[in-house]
């Protein structure tokens, strides 16, 4: 791994993660290229601005759960392959419900180069500390779906609400929000903007 790059949760002690693509947990229905170790990795201006993340929503009751980070390219390039298989639905009506495969780049829920393998992008949702429970949002990570776009309706106004949470810590703490994605974010002083990085999560 490179230098500038580190494990998130070493960096940011008590942050809770579960890397999606690195279970069979996500919309491939299996483990993804690249992603040989359930850790969350990102470059440490990512970490620092998490770290100041974490601290901040837990003022207002709330931990950080961590779905993604840093992406290799060889991950984004299993999904283009994965997008011309034929559709078996194992996915489907969870991730993608009301699109084809195809769709997904089209549409902008998946991309053939992704903010994520520059190393300063994450996938992240709230929980309230008192509990453990992860907060109400209106849809899992990566509901490919207009009701994770940002200001969607048909939500709550609770999970309304635990979406603005989210977005205005990340937003106080240095990062633009992706409008499509709710669980989306990337920092605004990414040091990498224009390199997509091939390295293995190990």
């Amino acid at each position: 791994m490179r230098t500038d790059f580190a494990y998130v949760d070493d960096v940011v002690p008590g942050i809770r993660w579960d890397a999606k693509y690195a279970t069979w947990d996500n919309f491939t229905g299996k483990p993804v290229d690249g992603y040989l170790a359930n850790r969350i990795v990102g470059t440490t201006a990512l970490c620092a601005a998490l770290e100041a993340a974490q601290e901040k929503a837990a003022s207002l009751g709330f931990g950080l759960l961590l779905w993604d980070g840093y992406r290799p390219q060889r991950a984004v390039d299993c999904f283009l392959r994965w997008s011309t298989l034929p559709d078996d639905g194992r996915t489907k009506s969870r991730h993608y419900p009301n699109i084809s495969r195809a769709e997904m780049f089209e549409l902008g829920y998946v991309a053939r180069k992704s903010g994520h393998s520059r190393g300063s992008t994450v996938d992240l949702t709230l929980y309230h500390l008192d509990t453990g429970e992860l907060a109400a949002t209106g849809g899992g990570h990566d509901l490919m779906d207009p009701i994770s776009h940002h200001g969607a309706s048909g939500i709550t106004p609770v999970e309304a609400e635990n979406r603005r949470h989210l977005c205005s810590v990340m937003e106080a703490c240095g990062f633009r929000r992706y409008d499509s994605e709710w669980w989306h974010y990337t920092l605004k002083d990414e040091p990498y903007p224009d390199t997509y990085f091939d390295f293995p999560l190990a």
